[in-house]
């Protein structure tokens, strides 16, 4: 064997013995099991609305209660904001004094609000219930990739139409704020239960 071909020989053994090593110690492209960021949640703690309000409730300690200042606001339209998790309760109000029309427009529209997300959302589920008030409400929960995953309104069909809807001032996915969802569902809930009308 001559001393070229026996240095060929040598020189393709090593870039094998080579590649082989590469190809054994490659970074494992296996998937993962789903996971979540983790989202450290506070307990939950409430304080009372302030005066000036034809309603009164509890609501989150770490949220902010900020009027809405839409073009289409009305004086009692608020926005109850969770600086720490992007996410935003509207409260919309309306007074239907005995105005059969205007309390009919309020129930349809509330409807056809939730009603939009039917395109993305995988379920609606609508159950109606009685507050410690004596409020009857009926309350709207929302799967799937929509924009709003809870909802409800309540009204004494006679004066006053309340309703609330959250959202989110963020584009990460609905199963991935799952843990934040339930924490403002379970503040929502705190809000209708002690909801109150001043007369």
């Amino acid at each position: 064997m001559t001393s070229s071909r026996f240095w060929g020989l040598a020189l393709l053994a090593a870039s094998a013995a080579g590649l082989l090593a590469a190809c054994s110690s490659a970074p494992d492209f296996t998937p993962k099991p789903k996971g979540y960021n983790r989202i450290d949640l506070p307990p939950h703690r409430y304080r009372t609305l302030g005066p000036g309000h034809p309603y009164t409730f509890e609501y989150s300690q770490y949220a902010k209660v900020l009027r809405d200042s839409s073009y289409l606001a009305q004086p009692d339209w608020l926005n109850v904001y969770y600086p720490q998790l992007h996410a935003n309760v509207q409260i919309t109000y309306t007074n239907v004094v005995r105005n059969r029309r205007l309390y009919n427009k309020m129930m349809e529209d509330a409807r056809k609000l939730t009603g939009k997300h039917q395109i993305k959302a995988t379920s609606i589920e609508e159950k109606i219930l009685r507050t410690p008030n004596g409020m009857r409400a009926s309350v709207f929960e929302l799967e799937g990739e929509v924009p709003s995953q809870f909802q409800f309104y309540t009204t004494d069909s006679t004066k006053h139409f309340f309703r609330a809807a959250l959202y989110f001032r963020t584009a990460t996915a609905n199963d991935s704020l799952a843990p934040v969802i339930e924490y403002v569902k379970y503040d929502m809930m705190k809000l209708l239960n002690s909801l109150k009308y001043n007369k």
